[in-house]
């Protein structure tokens, strides 16, 4: 494992913060492309084997102090039974979730089952990276996976996903049970922490974020005690320091739309990820530079007492085209800074 990783899970002062990226083994890498023009998306994530070649990649062209399980928040629904197809445009379920065809969808326990698959993508990859490098998992929200569900979408309005409360109220369980037993098929195989990716999230009120999000947290957090991590996008600050003060969740993670300083002062335990706009990475290398330096100094200028927990990484995942050479240099930048 990875020492810089166990230093910020449990709040141990250092001065450079380990560094992994959302999506860092995505389509913007030419070790990803490579393997993509053998196999199908889906075939990358239910290969075991080669979903862990997939995951080594970025951390051997760079050096992350994390490998993250390769795979998709998507397949507990078709687990589910609700079909699922990666096309050009995205992922396309079978069918839009409604009270008449509720019955339809399998049981959890065939979810679960189908989803072995991400157990042994974890033990592959943990036992291809380096002994030194950190291993975690992640599994999407189950209101994120509510919106996919019904709308095939996680932002915008949500219209539907908001005011069909019976629907919810019948959904929530089933999926819940299936990530509960999932997050343990992550955490039994090798990962250290399994992160609860709910992107959307940040589009509920602070009521409806009270009602649908912190209950599951908390339950999930209390079963897997300081092994839950949990992102959001579009968040607000009430939002991610209510997730840090109701639950015992063991960090948080947030957009580039929040103040990074701010949530580090502010939080007393547990982690902290975040939080550089990925857009930046498309600009050539010395404004580049330049942009990065700026997210850096007001870090720098805390306290290593107040920078506890921190994870430097993206606002959200890397994006496809994102040149390498930059991401190699948010590497080298980031561990040269905080070692002066």
């Amino acid at each position: 494992m990875n020492q810089r990783f166990q230093n910020a899970l449990n709040r141990i002062e250092q001065p450079v913060p380990p560094i992994w990226m959302m999506r860092q083994a995505g389509r913007y890498h030419k070790h990803y492309q490579n393997l993509r023009a053998k196999y199908s998306f889906s075939e990358l994530c239910k290969i075991p084997e080669i979903a862990a070649e997939v995951a080594f990649g970025p951390v051997k062209d760079f050096d992350f102090d994390l490998a993250i399980l390769f795979s998709d928040l998507l397949f507990p629904l078709e687990g589910l039974g609700m079909g699922l197809e990666y096309t050009e445009k995205g992922p396309v379920l079978g069918f839009q979730l409604t009270l008449e065809n509720f019955p339809k969808l399998k049981s959890s326990e065939e979810a679960i089952e189908f989803m072995k698959f991400q157990k042994d993508a974890v033990k592959f990859t943990r036992e291809l990276i380096p002994q030194d490098k950190s291993l975690i998992g992640f599994v999407g929200g189950s209101w994120t996976l509510f919106t996919y569900a019904t709308q095939n979408k996680h932002d915008g309005s949500l219209t539907f996903s908001k005011t069909a409360i019976e629907l919810r109220e019948k959904f929530l369980p089933i999926i819940e049970e299936v990530l509960t037993k999932n997050i343990k098929f992550q955490l039994d195989a090798g990962a250290e922490v399994v992160m609860i990716l709910d992107t959307a999230a940040g589009e509920l009120s602070p009521i409806m974020f009270n009602e649908i999000i912190l209950p599951f947290l908390n339950k999930i957090s209390k079963i897997y005690p300081n092994k839950i991590g949990y992102y959001t996008k579009n968040s607000t600050e009430e939002q991610i320091l209510s997730v840090l003060e109701k639950t015992n969740v063991s960090g948080v993670g947030f957009d580039h739309r929040m103040n990074l300083k701010t949530i580090l002062e502010k939080n007393k335990k547990g982690f902290t990820q975040g939080n550089f706009d990925q857009s930046l990475l498309f600009l050539e290398e010395d404004e580049f530079k330049k942009e990065l330096k700026k997210f850096i100094i007001p870090l720098k200028e805390l306290e290593l007492q107040n920078r506890l927990g921190w994870i430097s990484g993206l606002g959200h995942g890397i994006l496809p085209k994102t040149p390498e050479s930059n991401v190699k240099l948010f590497v080298d930048t980031i561990r040269e800074e905080f070692s002066k």
